[in-house]
């Protein structure tokens, strides 16, 4: 089983965003950083548990994925597999499609305390598009 966090921040409701993913895989941890479009902190929340599952599916096939989130908001869209909200649904949508990959996916929502890594991780991302 692989236990992957993640995160997605953004600088305002609609400005640069970016997605932090924290992956503990057989002994190792394996950190990723990815700038965003302009979209909203919630989206980009959404955004980093897609990333998160197309690394897994290249990286670690077959696992177990026990993803973390401190994002209420997508824990509670994927755990109950709905949402009436026109932005989430294709988001919701591409989550199906990754978590078929993996003999089992499991969601947890955890406090912000507890996701360090990858918010540290999400603020890098917004660092990366800041002008020089």
């Amino acid at each position: 089983m692989i236990e992957v966090y993640t995160d997605g921040a953004s600088n305002s409701n609609l400005g640069i965003s970016g997605a932090g993913i924290f992956i503990k895989a057989a002994g190792k941890n394996y950190e990723y950083t990815f700038p965003l479009d302009v979209i909203s902190n919630h989206e980009a929340e959404f955004h980093a548990v897609i990333k998160a599952l197309e690394i897994c599916k290249e990286t670690f096939p077959n696992e177990i994925v026990s993803l973390r989130s401190d994002s209420q908001v997508v824990v509670d869209v994927v755990e109950k597999d709905f949402t009436k909200n026109k932005t989430f649904l294709p988001l919701l949508e591409k989550i199906r499609e990754e978590t078929q990959y993996f003999p089992y996916f499991f969601i947890k929502w955890i406090p912000e305390s507890q996701n360090k890594n990858a918010d540290l991780l999400a603020r890098k991302a917004l660092q990366m598009q800041r002008p020089k």
